[in-house]
């Protein structure tokens, strides 16, 4: 890679991809089970996928800020509607991914190795630099959860496509 590579520039392919596949198993879950889920404890299939389609805004709070506070003191921890079909997930990543690839391109090296932290209730959880951010708490957890949603779709007998290999369902890459 040429020495001029940005950062920015070095980690869209990455997000690109998580994109990607988490979008081809948001699109699997079926609109009839979005109240399912596997355990008492457990998000239902709907919270999951909503879930989902919604972290990719996480780039923008992300890039746009230098905090964010999960669960301010005084006020109720924000919390999303469920979405009422796999349509709807796939329309709501697709507007998230826009608006997270377009504030990741617009962000120098400067910007991406600004600290940024987490809070919980005005106390601090961690502070990253915003690429690690991107990587650990927006990627790294988007597909955590993807590969939960799997596991969904397999107890829900739903066929699971690939993400980065073959699956029983999809033998032949």
């Amino acid at each position: 890679m040429p020495a001029t590579m940005t950062m920015s520039t070095r980690i869209l392919p990455a997000f690109d991809h998580v994109i990607e596949g988490t979008r081809q198993h948001l699109e699997s879950i079926p609109d009839d089970q979005l109240a399912w889920k596997p355990h008492d404890k457990s998000y239902t299939i709907g919270e999951l996928g909503t879930h989902l389609a919604n972290l990719p805004s996480w780039v923008t709070a992300t890039i746009g800020q230098d905090e964010f506070d999960v669960a301010p003191p005084g006020e109720d921890p924000p919390r999303l509607e469920t979405l009422g079909s796999s349509g709807e997930m796939l329309r709501t990543i697709d507007e998230n991914a826009i608006a997270a690839r377009a504030a990741i391109e617009g962000a120098s090296d400067e910007d991406l190795m600004a600290d940024w932290t987490l809070l919980k209730g005005g106390e601090a959880l961690f502070t990253l630099p915003k690429i690690a951010v991107l990587r650990t708490f927006v990627m790294d957890h988007m597909i955590h959860h993807r590969g939960q949603l799997t596991v969904y779709l397999r107890l829900l007998d739903v066929p699971v496509k690939q993400t980065f290999g073959p699956t029983a369902d999809f033998p032949d890459m």
